[in-house]
């Protein structure tokens, strides 16, 4: 069986990772028959999945809060810089149509 690791510890691959090896028992426990399997391991099973979904919402609520966060701070540098803003965006605009042009 697969342990989990303290919520601050686990990166999104080992998170992933222990999802599909959760996934892959269940579908062995599934595939054995859940009559046959004892009610410890289904038990384990539940538990185990339910720490996973959390984990897996905390790593998404904290996506999240950055990526708001992140639009946060370039919103701000656009209102307080608006002529270099529009300046950088006129300069990408033209590159990318050179490249487009050139294709």
């Amino acid at each position: 069986m697969v342990t989990m690791k303290n919520r601050t510890e686990t990166s999104a691959e080992e998170l992933i990772d222990n999802l599909r090896a959760l996934i892959t028992e269940a579908e062995q426990v599934i595939s054995n028959g859940v009559s046959t399997t004892s009610s410890h391991v289904i038990s384990d099973l539940r538990e185990r999945l339910e720490v996973g979904l959390e984990k897996l919402n905390d790593y998404y609520g904290g996506a999240k809060e950055r990526v708001k966060a992140g639009a946060r701070r370039t919103d701000e540098t656009i209102r307080s810089h608006p002529y270099e803003s529009l300046a950088i965006a006129l300069g990408v605009g033209v590159l990318i149509g050179a490249l487009v042009r050139r294709s």
